[in-house]
């Protein structure tokens, strides 16, 4: 449909107020809408019309489309709610081309999750409805979302089969738009192989043609791949462009995954090219997209220290005048008098000598509370330069060890718990990891929802980073597993992974009203990486990690896994948390 078409649509049920509840035109502005928004907005008064009540296609297709657009907007919860819907109306007329359909669609949005466990059984249940069927362009398009979900797995021999027969099929049926998919999939799985030449051929290709769709939601993600390849050849400045393309296309159709991994993408390339400020600028973006994907409220906020600084200084300000328009008057009386009372003029002295001291008094505790909600934040060395110069200097930091926590199924229990109760729960494990940080030297860096990140080595170089690290981690997953197992009380107790790198990082203090001491570059993502890649009561450390602390631990080693935007990546995992004898760790 073109654009005047839809428009056309548009303006009927803008100006004919009897047609807004008819089913039909609903279900035709949003099949071919773009925008998210907008196809929520017409896919729900579809669904709620009671005119749809009767038709069960009418109310298939609409929560087909509004739970597909739901997980655009990384609302998996939501998605699969409206999805599990589409599907009971299939079960209920056991139609097996939309059962297959519906099932597909459960599994993409538990692959795009990170469900992959999940996402393969439905795909699995959905592809066994197609092949007993005769519509084989829902066969296709199930195919290539299964090649789609093993390619985020990295499995790219299995995506490669299952792309390049979806693509057949879609040539069949002469599907350029569908067939431009299957090509951008193909481009990003054989620059994954190695084969950038065909990679960026099969990319250019997808993206030539969705451009002329206005349909930018694969775009984003086909842009980035040519990005990769070009970032791979050393061409940085290309890959910037196209990071900053697909980033454009991703925000154009509010594509918050996409958002998120193009922001963390521009900041490795703008690292690269040693434009820092612009790179910490796309992390922090990233960060942030990050949060509101996960929906989870931070548990721990900064106190407001400019605020209350600010505060507590003119209140001294305010003391301090009144004490002296009153000592004021007080001498002007003194003055008027002098020669008859003397003893009102010790008295007026007597009375400043108390006023000098409650001043004083006043500054010094107030000083004491800037002082300490300034330390309770910064490291010491960071907040007295904060309070000498008015600014810290970002300082790089070549030998340091970063450490991410994680607990297992937080989203499952921030959704069901009372607020209390969780944040006295995450309270419970933070407090506690802020004793282990402390008893070990490292310095706390924050905490974003479940996650706790904390580094050794800043702000001040110290040689045992690594093994100071790798025995808080132990320290720390030990009270886990053992509050986890001693529990008389039944109260909420997470699981937890833990992640750990060795690099350079850039540090410095973020903000100009709420001050965060943070620290960034390749090293900081790495570790999240090795958080993520890591599992249930486990620490995974990297390969730099490793190198540093071979001697004083055991370990096991994974093997060469991928790792998303970084490749294939050795990991060990700590065997059993064990230390090795004290000579060796001496």
């Amino acid at each position: 449909m073109s654009m005047p078409q839809l428009d056309s649509l548009k303006k009927i049920f803008n100006e004919q107020p009897d047609r807004r509840d008819d089913p039909h035109l609903l279900l035709g502005i949003m099949h071919h809408e773009v925008a998210p928004d907008s196809i929520l907005k017409y896919s729900r008064l579809c669904f709620e019309s009671e005119k749809s009540q009767s038709s069960d296609s009418i109310l298939f297709a609409a929560y087909h489309k509004h739970g597909a657009t739901w997980r655009g907007k990384a609302n998996y919860d939501t998605s699969l709610q409206y999805l599990f819907k589409m599907a009971q109306i299939a079960e209920n007329f056991k139609d097996p081309v939309n059962l297959g359909r519906a099932n597909i669609e459960i599994a993409n949005t538990y692959g795009e999750s990170g469900d992959f466990k999940n996402a393969q059984t439905y795909y699995n249940r959905g592809l066994d409805f197609l092949r007993g069927s005769k519509d084989t362009l829902s066969l296709g398009l199930a195919l290539f979302n299964i090649g789609d979900n093993l390619f985020e797995k990295r499995q790219l021999d299995s995506a490669l089969v299952y792309t390049e027969e979806s693509r057949d099929i879609f040539k069949r049926y002469n599907k350029n738009f569908y067939e431009a998919h299957s090509l951008g999939n193909l481009g990003r799985i054989y620059a994954l192989q190695g084969d950038n030449r065909k990679g960026e051929r099969y990319l250019r290709e997808a993206i030539e043609v969705l451009k002329e769709t206005d349909y930018l939601n694969a775009t984003s993600d086909f842009l980035a791949s040519m990005g990769e390849v070009y970032a791979e050849r050393g061409d940085c400045r290309t890959a910037i462009d196209y990071a900053q393309r697909s980033l454009e296309a991703a925000y154009n159709h509010d594509l918050k995954q996409d958002i998120e991994e193009a922001h963390l993408m521009l900041s490795n390339l703008f690292e690269q090219v040693g434009n820092i400020p612009e790179a910490y600028n796309h992390y922090k973006q990233h960060v942030f997209i990050n949060d509101s994907i996960r929906d989870i409220k931070t548990v721990e906020e900064m106190a407001n220290l400019r605020t209350d600084f600010e505060i507590a200084r003119k209140q001294t300000e305010v003391d301090l005048l009144n004490e002296q328009k009153a000592n004021q008057r007080n001498i002007v009386v003194a003055t008027g008098i002098a020669s008859f009372l003397v003893m009102l003029l010790a008295l007026g002295l007597y009375r400043r000598n108390k006023y000098i001291g409650r001043t004083k008094k006043i500054i010094e505790m107030e000083k004491n509370r800037s002082d300490k909600l300034l330390l309770n934040i910064l490291p010491h060395e960071t907040a007295m330069e904060l309070k000498e110069k008015g600014k810290v200097s970002a300082k790089r930091f070549e030998e340091v060890t970063i450490l991410f926590t994680d607990f297992r199924n937080f989203t499952h229990y921030a959704e069901n718990l009372p607020p209390e109760e969780l944040v006295k729960t995450v309270d419970f494990y933070f407090s506690k990891f802020d004793e282990i940080v402390e008893e070990h030297g490292l310095e706390k860096i924050k905490t974003v929802g479940d996650a706790y990140m904390c580094a050794a080595g800043v702000p001040f170089p110290v040689e045992d980073h690594a093994h100071r690290t790798l025995l808080a981690a132990c320290d720390m997953l030990s009270f886990v597993e053992e509050a986890h197992k001693n529990n008389p009380k039944g109260e909420t107790r997470f699981r937890i992974r833990i992640g750990v790198n060795s690099g350079p990082v850039v540090a410095g203090v973020v903000g100009s009203k709420k001050w965060v001491y943070d620290i960034w570059g390749d090293a900081v993502n790495t570790a999240a990486r090795m958080e993520t890649s890591s599992e249930l009561g486990k620490i995974n450390i990297s390969e730099n990690t490793y190198a540093l602390v071979k001697d004083k631990f055991e370990f096991e080693y994974r093997g060469e896994i991928m790792v998303k935007n970084k490749g294939l990546m050795k990991m060990y995992f700590i065997k059993g948390n064990k230390i090795l004898s004290q000579d060796n760790v001496a």
